[in-house]
Parts: structure tokens; sequence; C-alpha cells
């Protein structure tokens, strides 16, 4: 049987997604959870791996098993003996050709920016922030340069290693909520550090440092030296994956979070 779950997790707690030697990982509590809820080794496959402190509200993964459980059983006992800061929101079983990362047609992100001269505390490691003035008209109309199909090389990590650089992306919004920026950024698919080096750029851009051409500018050198800081990745959020209706999966009301 394979069975499909939408996770969420809070990214300060875990070194990332992907299971690694001696640290903590939201893949390596997840499958200790559910491996006891199944009584057999189980292994997940998810839509996307995150990096160290970036968070999930809409990680979807899947995994094949032998054990026969409800719906209810599979959240509630993996819940029950997995990191606290980590939580299974949905299961159901899927047909056999389902796959978390293949089958997937789109990904969303956000990256929340506390923009003001003080830094926050409550707030601290779910959210990025910026002391400059950012000016929020500039960041969107720079981002509409890179709506579309392209060669995102210069977006991208040095350590990347997907074999191709060419990405579409069909949204990138930036708004302003008091003293929150918030980048909303969906495509068919992600490079590594993608939306962080995307949200450096236009925090430049915002902060008066380079003119609004400047991300285009990068975007066709394709050159990964030209592209600035990469943003840090405590604000950034995994917020939705999408796959065909066929499968059936539930979707998560989560557009009004802000972290």
């Amino acid at each position: 049987m394979r069975i499909a779950m939408g996770v969420e997790y809070d990214g300060r707690r875990f070194c990332g997604w992907q299971i690694q030697e001696g640290v903590d990982t939201a893949q390596a509590s997840l499958e200790a959870g559910l491996s006891v809820v199944a009584d057999e080794p189980v292994k997940v496959i998810c839509a996307g791996r995150t990096d160290t402190g970036v968070h999930a509200m809409g990680q979807v993964v899947h995994f094949d098993t032998a054990a026969s459980r409800s719906p209810r059983s599979w959240v509630f006992g993996a819940n029950s003996n997995i990191d606290k800061a980590i939580s299974v929101q949905w299961a159901q079983p899927v047909s056999e050709d389902f796959h978390a990362r293949f089958s997937a047609t789109r990904r969303r992100y956000r990256y929340v920016i506390v923009n003001r001269p003080v830094r926050p505390t409550f707030a601290a490691g779910r959210v990025s922030w910026d002391h400059r003035p950012l000016d929020e008209t500039r960041m969107a109309e720079a981002a509409r340069h890179l709506i579309g199909e392209h060669d995102f090389n210069a977006y991208r990590a040095v350590a990347c290693q997907a074999h191709s650089p060419v990405r579409e992306v069909m949204r990138l919004d930036v708004t302003r909520q008091d003293d929150l920026v918030i980048i909303d950024i969906e495509a068919n698919a992600f490079l590594h550090h993608m939306v962080r080096n995307i949200a450096g750029v236009l925090m430049s851009i915002g902060a008066g440092e380079r003119d609004m051409g400047w991300s285009k500018t990068v975007l066709e050198s394709r050159d990964r030296t030209v592209g600035g800081v990469t943003a840090p990745p405590f604000g950034l959020y995994l917020m939705d994956v999408t796959y065909p209706a066929g499968f059936g999966l539930p979707r998560l009301s989560n557009t009004r979070l802000v972290w």
C-alpha cells in the first residue's frame, strides 16, 4: 500500500529535511515515528527537500508499507511518536503511480521579512529581518522580470545538483503588511537556494542599492557570482504542493499564514 501524507514542521528544530549522520532532521523524526505505527521500517520520499532553518506548512511525502492502518491512525499514531516540531496533517492511500516529488506540478514558497530598524524577538527564527527600509513597489516591479520560463543558473547555489537550470515561475508577488514584507513565489520546481537568492536580489533592489533592472541583469548573466547575497533561511516556508486532481489529495488553507 502506498500512503501520501501532508506534513508541517518548524525548521528551527532541524538540520534540514534530509537524513544526515549525527544531526536531527525532519525526515529522520518522521520515519522513526511512522516505523513505530507500522511496526516495520518506513522510508519516506518528499516533494521537496528543505535546508536547515527552512519551515514547511505544506510538505507532502509518500511511503510504501505492508501495514494496514486507517488514515486517522497514521496521523495520530505518527504525531504521538515524532518530535513536537513536526506534525502530520493528513494521510490517505494513493495509487502506486503517485510520487511525492515527480507527480507534483507546482510548488509554492513564501519568504517573510520583518522590515524595521530593530530586530524581532518572538518571531526570531521564523522570519528574516532587514533593518534597511525596503520599497516593496520596487521589489514587485523587479520581480516581474523573473516570471516565466527561464534559465535560473544565476539564482541557484553553486552546489546545486539539478541537471537543468530551467524552471518556470508562474507567480512572484511582493506585498507589505505593516512592517512585514512578504514574497510569494510559485513555480513548477525550484533549484537549490533559488528562492533565497531571488529574495536576496529583491531585498537589495528594495533597499535602493540596485536598480529595478538588476534582477533581469542577474538572470541573463547565468552567473551565480553576479547575484549577490543569499537571504537567510529563517523566513522561508514551503507553503503548498500541487498535484493532478485525479490523485484526490486534500488542499489545506494556509494562505492567511504570516509566519
